[in-house]
């Protein structure tokens, strides 16, 4: 690793090729060897704190040459060989295999298992050591580059090492040790703990010991969450299909959604989805609702809880610095302020910068009483239901009856849909459109949130759906007359309008968001679906945020040409609902291709120009990030097709002729609480292998 020039500015560490392993509210960033690099933004996180910023394993004082890496959810396993040890000559007789585990006992433990295996023809004797230091940085000030900071004090007592910071006490401690070895701890010059021993290992036979740290809070911060993988049951969940690579992305999908999973600590009962690891390891109001809404197929539980957490943060007064208005629902919350020096942008700890997290949280209600979440339980919702509703008709739209958005605290988010950078509201000739904006998602989920309260309304026997009903309807007219443009790409939905009330007609993957719900005919769906199906928007990839003809496209621009993962699975849902089963089994197999390039570990975002054939890695995405993996969920809901409707216990299923897969079968779905199997013919017929005797499947 060079050093970098100290006078230079900081920048934003790059992730993508770090192995990665998170549970709740924490994470480790590695070197592909398993090693925690000082000097970089590798680490062990808790609660937003960089426990530990050196973790380095040695043999026989030096580091085990990297044979293989495998990581997924909260674990991880990393291949070595000590090459100074065993038989002379090329072939390596002496394996190293380092195990770790992110575990939930009490408090945050680490646990790392060094195994050393001997084929050597005599006894090994193997010293191993493992070199561990903290900083307790806050993990802003790493994400805006600055990488060092003083040594956590390290205490060695009782065989053991404490490191205390602030915020947590951690303890280090080598266990498992096989009898007759002996372990050592000692403080080193640097500010590092040295624990080892020396393994002897027979020829044919394993030797391990294991490094176990475990992180206890000192004290608490706003909003300490803890990890809540034990309540999401999805472990019977299988999928298997012609296309392999269809169960291998769901399974994957859900071990790191299974790891992301965090419980209100206002109400631990509650529990939502991290929006992705490292930088947004917490609750974001429009990630944790997009990943609810993709897993309903498999259980409301999800979804219940991220619309409680939510609910219970919802604004209730106007204020400019947090952007909070009564009825909002929140951007997100932080454990602590959050400052980006680079930028200048301050969030604090509740922050509301969001124009769409509160129509979302309308339709993942109405969604997930489809599914089958009792009315009973949605009705302790209806005061922040109406509330939402109040904010979508009220403070939401501030003049000319659209929803739109304008940081005026000037720290805040000067973008604030889910294409939040700066840069990414673009004309087609790739200006940056001018402040307030009126996103065209945001009013097309705003006309499906007020149609799904209407629903509501009714389901639940309250007055005010026929008002819910007009209101939808006039946004709809608004969003039909205002954001149609002619460009030379033909006719297309707009970007956005904006300050002025111009339409930005800029070509851009938000049209695909307006599929779907109900904000269209059918002649401007069928537009809609050529056009983001077309060769500027869809690649062999995935969807991309930002056409190639439009001026100031970049293949790997955050927003202006990436490809985000949820992005390309919500078009193609949209294109499935709206009748349009081969453009959408199309886009869902342009992500299978994306998922087996990144190991089907999805990345939050990358570039579609391919390199030897496969997606380029945006480097500064977060991974595992939670929509980007509940997407693997989504890929079933675009072949299947699914209409829901528990009031009469029936689900329908249209499932998409042929199938975009090949033949499949899917176990462990849930309709009203009960397991449901389905398989899938290569022409497309339907075949219910098991459901409740008191639940109807029909297909269509």
């Amino acid at each position: 690793m060079t050093e970098r020039d100290a006078s230079l500015p900081p920048r934003q560490p790059w992730l993508h090729e770090l192995s990665i392993v998170v549970d709740g509210n924490a994470t480790v960033l590695a070197d592909r060897s398993g090693d925690v690099l000082p000097g970089t933004s590798q680490g062990l996180y808790v609660d937003d704190r960089r426990i530990l910023g050196t973790l380095r394993l040695e043999v026989a004082g030096e580091a085990p040459a990297f044979v293989a890496e495998r990581a997924s959810g909260a674990s991880a396993e990393y291949a070595g060989s000590a090459r100074g040890l065993g038989n002379p000559g090329p072939d390596p007789t002496v394996e190293v295999l380092r195990s770790r585990r992110l575990l939930s006992d009490g408090g945050r433990t680490l646990t790392e298992q060094v195994a050393v295996t001997s084929r050597a023809a005599q006894t090994v004797h193997a010293p191993v050591r493992l070199v561990v230091g903290g900083d307790g940085l806050d993990i802003g000030a790493v994400k805006s580059g600055r990488l060092t900071g003083p040594a956590t004090s390290a205490t060695v007592v009782d065989g053991r090492a404490v490191l205390e910071d602030e915020w947590h006490r951690t303890t280090l401690a080598l266990e498992g040790l096989p009898v007759g070895s002996e372990a050592s701890v000692e403080a080193g010059a640097d500010g590092t703990v040295i624990l080892g021993a020396t393994l002897v290992v027979e020829p044919g036979s394993t030797a391990s010991l294991c490094l176990r740290v475990t992180t206890q809070r000192q004290q608490a911060s706003a909003f300490d969450a803890d990890p809540g993988a034990d309540a999401v049951q999805w472990d019977d969940v299988r999928v298997t299909a012609r296309d392999h690579r269809l169960g291998r992305t769901v399974h994957h999908g859900l071990d790191d959604l299974r790891h992301l999973v965090l419980r209100d600590p206002a109400s631990p009962a509650d529990v939502f989805a991290a929006a992705g690891t490292p930088w947004y390891l917490t609750l974001f109001g429009r990630d944790s609702i997009w990943t609810a809404r993709l897993l309903l197929p498999l259980g409301t539980e999800l979804a219940e809880g991220t619309l409680r957490t939510l609910a219970r943060r919802q604004g209730t007064s106007h204020d400019p610095a947090t952007g909070e208005a009564p009825g909002k629902i929140p951007h997100e919350l932080r454990r602590h302020v959050y400052r980006d020096k680079n930028s200048g942008m301050t969030l604090p700890q509740v922050y509301y910068g969001t124009v769409d997290a509160t129509a979302l949280w309308v339709c993942l209600l109405a969604e997930a009483v489809d599914w089958g979440l009792p009315l009973e339980r949605a009705r302790t919702l209806l005061p922040a239901l109406r509330a939402a509703v109040g904010w979508l008709t009220g403070d939401g739209q501030p003049d000319d009856g659209l929803l739109k958005y304008i940081d005026t605290s000037g720290t805040g988010l000067a973008n604030q849909g889910w294409k939040d950078s700066g840069d990414s509201i673009r004309w087609r000739d790739g200006t940056v459109a001018d402040a307030p904006i009126a996103l065209v998602e945001a009013q097309a989920y705003a006309v499906e949130a007020l149609r799904s309260a209407a629903r509501l309304h009714r389901a639940l026997e309250v007055p005010g759906a026929d008002v819910l009903e007009a209101q939808a309807t006039a946004l709809q007219q608004r969003l039909r007359e205002r954001f149609w443009v002619d460009t030379d790409a033909g006719r297309h939905l707009a970007i956005a309008l904006d300050g002025a009330g111009r339409a930005v007609d800029g070509l851009g993957s938000n049209m695909g968001h307006v599929l779907g719900t109900s904000a269209l005919r059918p002649d401007e769906a069928r537009q809609v679906a050529a056009t983001v199906t077309g060769p500027e928007l869809l690649d062999d990839f995935g969807v991309r945020t930002f056409g190639t003809g439009n001026g100031g496209f970049n293949p790997i621009g955050y927003h202006t040409g990436s490809i985000w993962t949820h992005d390309t699975a919500i078009t193609a849902i949209g294109l499935s609902r709206e009748g349009f089963g081969i453009e959408a089994g199309a886009v869902a197999r342009t992500l299978l291709s994306s998922a087996e390039a990144f190991g089907y570990r999805w990345p939050e975002l990358y570039s579609g120009a391919a390199l030897a054939g496969a997606p380029t890695p945006y480097p500064a995405s977060c991974r595992p990030q939670a929509w980007s993996a509940a997407s693997a969920v989504a890929l079933l809901s675009v072949a299947l097709r699914p209409r829901p409707d528990a009031a009469t216990r029936t689900l329908r299923l249209s499932p998409v002729r042929p199938s975009p897969y090949g033949a499949f079968r899917v176990e462990g779905l849930r309709f009203c609480g009960q397991r449901v199997d389905l398989a899938v013919s290569d022409d497309g017929d339907l075949e219910v292998l098991s459901a409740p005797a008191d639940v109807t499947v029909v297909a269509d």
